[in-house]
């Protein structure tokens, strides 16, 4: 061989290995895309049906006084207008949901300013609930602020709004709180 050949076949040796590494990555490329897009394509599949089921239960959910049964503990706190002024208030207590629009309140304390101003032990109260799992609740008659609701799935766990507090001594106030059915 002469020493053009071997320059020749070594040139060629050298082409066919760029070509086999172009190839290789090329391979190598195609590959990795076509695990990426198959591993998309089953967790697309696989939450598909879980997004539906999810979606479908709360459309076709459908809320009434009925699912409130049980007792709650239902905390909540904002501000109490008293005098002109806003102070701080904080509520804790039991909250017996009778499934008939009415309740009972088997323990509770409300704290105004740093005082408490009235036991709510054993007051009695009413409450509506929408088919759209938004409702009312006036906790005990007189003195108890009114409160927008909203019924969580399964009844587990309401959520409240103040919205309106007609006498003292709770005042004329704001506050946001959540009831939690107790097991």
């Amino acid at each position: 061989m002469t020493p053009q050949d071997e320059g020749l076949k070594k040139a060629k040796t050298t082409e066919l290995k760029q070509k086999e590494t172009t190839t290789m990555k090329t391979t190598k490329m195609i590959m990795s895309s076509l695990a990426l897009a198959c591993a998309l394509v089953c967790l697309a599949a696989t939450m598909a049906p879980g997004t539906s089921a999810t979606a479908r239960g709360e459309v076709d959910r459908h809320c009434s006084v009925g699912m409130l049964r049980g007792l709650y503990l239902w905390t909540f706190d904002g501000y109490a207008n008293l005098g002109g002024n806003l102070v701080p208030k904080a509520v804790m207590q039991g909250l017996r949901f009778n499934g008939d629009g009415t309740t009972f309140n088997p323990f509770g304390t409300v704290n105004i300013g740093g005082t408490i101003i009235f036991d709510v032990t054993g007051g009695p109260g009413t409450y509506t609930v929408a088919a759209d799992c938004t409702g009312t609740l006036t906790p005990g008659p007189g003195i108890s602020p009114t409160f927008n609701i909203y019924v969580g799935p399964g009844a587990q766990q309401v959520w409240t709004l103040e919205i309106s507090s007609p006498n003292p001594p709770a005042g004329i106030g704001v506050s946001v709180g959540t009831a939690v059915r107790v097991p």
